[in-house]
């Protein structure tokens, strides 16, 4: 932000302090809306040819505002990128006019570019089974086997993200009947836990050669830090190309496949989105097209006049 006017460079600040303070936005979304912001302001004053105020920011014109997108465009920004940065720069946009009393319309107004959403790619039911049962064949040891297992099966059987699974203290053995998680952009949701899960965290406790105190990460790498995810990764990489399974078999593909398999068993869309933590229903959605869409698969492939 060095290369912003003071003032500018002070809104923003306190912009970003807002989206951290009253809409608990996560980190690295706030990192991404400052850089969006800043271009965004940077280009303002070259294409002015000097340093905008505050007000002149948010009564930018239509014209500018072209300007700014095309620029961006040109950058090689994907359109799914374009749209984030748009959101960002009426977000600004719109905390600005209410300080300034400007009319923002024509930037609230903007439409965002029209990009396909990616569809989660989640495994099959058994194909998630195979990865559980053998996600610590290459394990150098039985208690970092036990781990990999017990991680991946919170993972997939509660559909926790990694950093979620990674971020449980000791305090979590035994894990209780329900869980209570810390997500994205601070938000906590509850979770059951199922019994194979408990049954997976306690035979990772039992071998484990560390002392799992409360406060300590529950989940240890080789020398007793905590885990790195990449260590995960790579578990799940071996067990996929052993198993046969898809590029796409990731450990975050687990938490896709825990909700898309809920999602088929006849799971009630909005019980999914509470226990996958997300803010809004339509993230959820996502899964009813993967639903839809293996629906037509198996139609086009059985049916006699696909």
């Amino acid at each position: 932000m060095a290369f912003l006017a003071p003032a500018l460079q002070s809104a923003l600040a306190e912009w970003l302090a807002h989206l951290r303070a009253l809409n608990g936005a996560a980190p690295r979304t706030v990192d991404a809306y400052c850089r969006d912001v800043a271009r965004y302001l940077h280009f303002l004053a070259q294409h002015h040819g000097g340093a905008d105020g505050l007000a002149r920011v948010a009564g930018t014109s239509q014209t500018d505002l072209r300007a700014w997108l095309a620029d961006e465009r040109g950058r090689g920004l994907s359109p799914r990128s374009l749209a984030r940065a748009l959101s960002a720069v009426k977000g600004f946009t719109a905390w600005a006019a209410d300080r300034t009393g400007a009319d923002a319309t024509t930037v609230l107004s903007a439409r965002s570019p029209k990009f396909r959403r990616k569809l989660p790619r989640p495994l099959s039911e058994d194909g998630a089974a195979a990865v559980l049962d053998t996600i610590g064949d290459d394990a150098r040891e039985d208690w970092i086997a036990a781990r990999d297992t017990a991680i991946v099966t919170l993972l997939y059987g509660l559909g926790l993200r990694i950093s979620e699974a990674l971020s449980l203290t000791g305090a979590s053995h035994p894990l209780p009947q329900v869980l209570r998680i810390t997500g994205k952009g601070g938000k906590t949701r509850i979770v059951p836990a199922l019994p194979a899960a408990a049954q997976a965290v306690a035979t990772y406790v039992a071998l484990c050669p560390f002392d799992l105190t409360p406060d300590a990460p529950l989940f240890r790498g080789a020398r007793g830090g905590p885990v790195n995810p990449r260590l995960i990764q790579s578990a799940m990489e071996r067990a996929r190309l052993r198993l046969g399974l898809p590029a796409t078999a990731t450990p975050h593909a687990l938490r896709h496949s825990f909700a898309t398999h809920l999602l088929s068993a006849g799971g009630d869309l909005r019980a999914i989105q509470e226990l996958l933590g997300h803010a809004s229903l339509s993230t959820t959605q996502a899964y009813t097209a993967v639903d839809a869409a293996r629906l037509m698969e198996v139609y086009e492939k059985a049916h006699p006049r696909a």
